[in-house]
């Protein structure tokens, strides 16, 4: 028998969740407070449309995954209510706007013994995998230093009319448009020690709550120096998501709009070649998101669930990015 999921949060990016949910499962229902969105996604996938999640919990007993799609600052409590109910979660990025928070998740997926999914979907990028690959094989030898470039346009109509650039439900530009790229930082070279940034709001004054730009010094615990650059103010559309790295061993450097290219390497007795083509990013009208790589995510939650697979992002992987982007927040000096 399929898994049967529900959708909470009818959204833009919950349309990439049923797509590939009809994929490999069945989706079942759909929840959001504008009762015009929940009907419209429902109606596309033969579910059935609830404005209060709650009841959905209530009523549907069958669902045994509740995919988070929510704004940002909603994730939380809409996790702990499902995980509640004995559900299964795969929420979006970013799992939470607080470190707190996140814990509390955590601790509710383990008292009701259901898995807690994180989507971060840059990890399945054919040239980061490819890159990780080396550095957990120890061919890049000792990391020296890396540098992480989000050269993103958000235009001020992206934040018309809308939860982002919010901070209750927004929480911050790392959060909504660059966790994913946080995301690489933890997983390649592990947990930051200390932190060092200036935040500025240079474009948005009066549109968002926060930073539209950071530069940000990253000390890791293994001796590694970091720094991030990043931005929504490239003019008119994104420029570039990259990631460089020095090694012992080798130079490497991950680029494209959204890291979904090979840009540069030099590795001692090594050539990274024939890499397979990547999925396009995700398309919301007006710009441009990360490399849609849910059909690997979703893939992967069935892996586990009925295979005895092993979490691709689990709560305590979502838990460090956002602790990370937390201690850049807790240390920025608003210019």
């Amino acid at each position: 028998m399929s898994i049967r999921f529900a959708i909470v949060g009818c959204g833009r990016i919950s349309e990439r969740h049923a797509q590939h949910i009809s994929n490999v499962g069945e989706l079942v229902a759909v929840c959001d407070i504008v009762r015009e969105k929940a009907e419209g996604l429902a109606e596309k996938y033969g579910a059935k449309a609830y404005t209060d999640l709650d009841e959905m919990l209530r009523y549907e007993k069958e669902v045994e995954v509740v995919a988070i799609c929510s704004p940002n600052g909603l994730h939380a409590a809409q996790t702990i209510a499902a995980l509640q109910a004995e559900k299964h979660v795969i929420c979006e990025k970013p799992m939470a706007i607080n470190p707190y928070d996140c814990g509390e998740m955590i601790k509710a997926a383990e008292r009701a013994n259901r898995r807690l999914f994180v989507v971060k979907q840059n990890r399945f990028n054919p040239p980061v995998a490819a890159v990780k690959e080396l550095i957990d094989a120890g061919k890049l030898g000792q990391i020296y230093s890396v540098h992480l470039s989000c050269y993103w346009n958000r235009h001020n109509a992206y934040y018309a009319n809308s939860w982002k650039g919010t901070k209750a439900l927004d929480g911050g530009t790392l959060y909504t448009q660059f966790s994913h790229f946080i995301d690489l930082l933890y997983w390649m070279f592990g947990d930051v020690k200390e932190v060092t940034a200036y935040t500025a709001n240079y474009h948005h004054q009066g549109i968002i709550e926060f930073e539209d730009t950071g530069v940000v010094n990253l000390r890791f615990y293994n001796g590694t120096l970091g720094s991030v650059h990043y931005t929504v103010n490239s003019y008119q559309k994104n420029m570039e998501g990259s990631l460089t790295i020095f090694g012992e061993k080798g130079t490497v450097k991950i680029g494209g709009q959204y890291l979904n290219e090979l840009e540069y390497q030099q590795i001692e007795g090594i050539e990274i070649k024939d890499l397979p083509p990547g999925n396009p990013p995700n398309q919301y009208g007006n710009y441009v998101g990360s490399m849609s790589n849910h059909d690997h995510v979703y893939a992967n939650l069935v892996q586990v669930l009925t295979n005895n697979g092993i979490i691709a992002t689990n709560g305590f992987e979502g838990l460090k990015t956002v602790e990370i982007i937390d201690k850049i927040y807790t240390a920025a000096k608003p210019l």
